[in-house]
């Protein structure tokens, strides 16, 4: 999914577990078997015409052998940078809900990056009964995200002003990226992003409080902090994911800051495909 800086994420699906089965995989006769590189490029090319993206350049190590992956652009953002909506969280899971039911996926599992993580959980309170797991990676929790004066003027600041994002970019990955690294990470926010979008989905993500909904989910979560994060900090997350889901486990990713599939893009996914397959 996108983060709050317009990065353009994923809405990772897995295909549906074979009842009966400990493991997430079908048998090799049942359609929604683990793709072969052929089938996954197929799928690939299935989303574009759907006019969804596949995903940033971490996909190259995630294993098209073993999961199915679908990375969803909101509305606003990325190659749906055209697609007039609301630019809500609502919006965001009525979409997720109808990329699955074209896939033909009755139950998947969902993974959510910064803004994204409070959007996944969005669907989970629309749909319980399809999400299998949930990845929050650096995640926004349930609840409100409070900011003070100075942190509200920075982000709702950042819609129009490069100089904000970057602000934040900096402080999200520790302060300690190079500039050239800062003004590429700025430069594709802004490409990738429309500014009423990024706007509007700050408004609809930053007061809006799910806690109640998601509270005692027995759902299994992995939720993904970096070592380098200096606003969603693991501290954050015991206070908020793991007090409100009985079966969440955090990861600290050494390293990195606010963008593991930037930073550190194969502790990335190892750790995602390894919570996937568990």
């Amino acid at each position: 999914m996108v983060g709050p800086l317009g990065r353009t994420y994923g809405v990772g699906f897995r295909p549906p577990r074979h009842r009966g089965r400990t493991h997430g995989h079908r048998p090799p006769q049942d359609r929604h078997r683990a793709p072969t590189r052929h089938r996954a490029a197929r799928l690939v090319r299935d989303l574009r015409e759907l006019g969804f993206r596949t995903g940033p350049p971490v996909l190259d190590h995630l294993d098209p052998e073993g999961f199915s992956y679908a990375f969803l652009d909101y509305r606003g953002y990325g190659e749906r940078r055209d697609v007039a909506g609301r630019y809500s969280l609502p919006e965001i899971a009525d979409d997720v809900l109808e990329l699955a039911d074209q896939l033909g996926w009755d139950t998947f599992s969902l993974l959510g990056h910064s803004m994204g993580g409070k959007a996944v959980q969005q669907v989970l309170v629309r749909a319980p009964e399809r999400i299998e797991k949930l990845i929050g990676l650096a995640p926004v929790p349930a609840s409100p995200y409070a900011m003070d004066d100075q942190t509200h003027a920075l982000f709702h600041g950042a819609a129009e002003d490069p100089e904000k994002r970057r602000t934040i970019l900096d402080l999200v990955t520790g302060n300690r990226a190079s500039r050239h690294w800062l003004d590429r990470m700025v430069a594709h926010s802004l490409a990738v992003s429309r500014p009423e979008a990024f706007a509007a989905y700050l408004a609809s993500w930053q007061p809006a409080d799910l806690s109640a909904a998601v509270k005692g989910n027995t759902v299994p979560v992995l939720v993904l902090v970096g070592e380098y994060d200096l606003a969603l900090t693991a501290e954050v997350m015991r206070a908020t994911w793991q007090a409100w889901y009985p079966n969440c486990r955090i990861v600290t990713i050494p390293g990195s800051g606010h963008y593991p599939p930037h930073e550190t893009p194969v502790a990335f996914a190892t750790e995602v495909e390894a919570f996937l397959r568990a």
